[in-house]
């Protein structure tokens, strides 16, 4: 057994030379781990309230018999799921403690080599505090603008597939940052968002420029920091300008409606009162007749394009640059050859 350094986790993460497995409950792992992890709970949600009231109401000495006749009877199959993982792995718990030490003692019997994160995730939650609370953003951001389903993220997901350096937002939130946002993902709390930023600031830190989307300070559950929310705003704004067809396709095609038809109309109910009656009468009569290409056409005009043109207001026309295209490949292909003039 080794114990490691949040920085040399780091290190051997960047290298992918690790596997990383948090001992922590389910519902802890739920909650909030450090983005990559694997889950082998050394206790379940229930072992682990039981120790606890046994730590509390009764001894140390009664909790640690109990927990090793627990970990005693279900020990082979626990073994079985490390033995079953490639290559160098690290474990932690909550604070580097009994569970992870205990894990990489008992490991170590069976010749299974593992590190063992110092501190902890207690430890790891600090690093990403400290980092955002000291952050300072000297890259140039370079921002994707414009109407509601433009493909913003879309083109945001295939430049960061060819290497270009790009802060996911929206999956880091895991919410599309509008009020049907969160249909058909998972969304993320404030914890796994911090955490999975921080990182891919880490990864970033050398980047002369890094681009990203026009999100609000909110995207779902979660709040930007200031100082990225600053950067963004005072950033060079990439505005896309597409055919309302276009977009009507994009957006049919992302959210995937006819799927999720009962929470399209949850979510409507949400800003029906801020539409003109007739407007918002027609767009929930679509919906429901399955006219969803009908029903988001109207949005966009009756909702979604004035409350953008309000929004975009506050920027200075210097920053922005206007990029108009028929397409979405069109669009892409634009907006890589503006990326290229920030290099």
């Amino acid at each position: 057994m080794e114990d490691i350094t949040i920085d040399r986790l780091l290190e051997l993460q960047a290298s992918r030379e690790l596997v990383l497995v948090d001992v922590r409950s389910p519902q802890e792992y739920e909650d909030s781990t450090i983005p990559g992890s694997l889950n082998i709970p050394f206790f379940d949600d229930q072992e682990r309230a039981e120790i606890g009231t046994l730590y509390k109401q009764v001894s140390i000495q009664a909790a640690k018999d109990r927990g090793l006749e627990i970990i005693s009877a279900k020990l082979p199959g626990f073994i079985r799921e490390f033995a079953a993982i490639p290559g160098r792995k690290a474990v932690f718990c909550w604070r580097g403690g009994m569970r992870s030490r205990t894990t990489a003692t008992l490991l170590s019997l069976m010749d299974i080599r593992v590190y063992r994160l110092s501190g902890g995730y207690r430890a790891f939650r600090r690093w990403v505090v400290e980092t955002l609370e000291s952050y300072e953003f000297t890259q140039k951001a370079v921002v994707l603008n414009g109407n509601t389903g433009c493909a913003k993220t879309a083109i945001l997901r295939q430049l960061e597939k060819e290497g270009y350096p790009v802060i996911d937002l929206e999956r880091m939130a895991g919410h599309r940052g509008s009020i049907f946002g969160q249909i058909g993902v998972k969304p993320n709390n404030q914890k796994t968002f911090e955490a999975l930023l921080a990182l891919r600031l880490e990864q970033l830190k050398s980047s002369p420029y890094v681009l990203m989307e026009a999100e609000s300070k909110r995207i779902g559950k979660v709040c930007l920091p200031p100082f990225l929310a600053e950067a963004k705003d005072r950033g060079r704004q990439l505005v896309l300008e597409l055919p309302p067809e276009a977009r009507v396709r994009y957006i049919v095609s992302e959210y995937e409606p006819h799927l999720h038809k009962d929470e399209v109309l949850d979510a409507f109910r949400y800003i029906k009162r801020r539409i003109h009656t007739p407007d918002a009468a027609e767009i929930e009569r679509s919906i429901r007749e399955d006219r969803f290409s009908d029903a988001v056409a109207l949005l966009l005009t009756a909702y979604y394009d004035p409350r953008y043109e309000h929004a975009g207001a506050g920027l200075l026309p210097e920053q922005k640059t206007h990029i108009r295209a028929a397409t979405f490949e069109e669009a892409y292909r634009r907006v890589k050859e503006q990326i290229r003039e920030s290099e």
